[in-house]
């Protein structure tokens, strides 16, 4: 079953696909790993966490371990249908504009 291509502008922010990219591949990962792998600091990825969230796309799961909170994030089958149609999105608009380029410099004279 293909994913109907759907262009997202809460997902389309550069650090919230970083967030749906590295969860999309995991069924979830701890805040800290996924800091890491964005290179940005913690206030930065709780107020894209908050705003992927309050859109219904992730999950946010709190656990301690050792007297210390651990917090876990995971796309919802939501995030993954949203992520997955912006990825769609943007593969058309590559696509459609790849195919658009070549046929405009074909038809220009040499």
């Amino acid at each position: 079953m293909t994913t109907a291509a759907r262009f997202d502008e809460i997902v389309h922010a550069p650090n919230r696909l970083q967030i749906c990219a590295i969860l999309s591949a995991v069924s979830s990962a701890e805040f800290a790993t996924v800091r890491e792998g964005l290179g940005v600091a913690d206030s930065v990825l709780s107020k894209h966490v908050r705003v992927l969230h309050e859109a219904g796309y992730l999950d946010v799961h709190k656990s301690t371990s050792a007297s210390r909170v651990r917090t876990s994030l995971s796309l919802t089958r939501a995030g993954r249908a949203a992520y997955d149609g912006h990825l769609a999105a943007l593969r058309a608009i590559v696509t459609t504009e790849a195919f658009d380029a070549s046929a405009h410099h074909a038809a220009m004279p040499n």
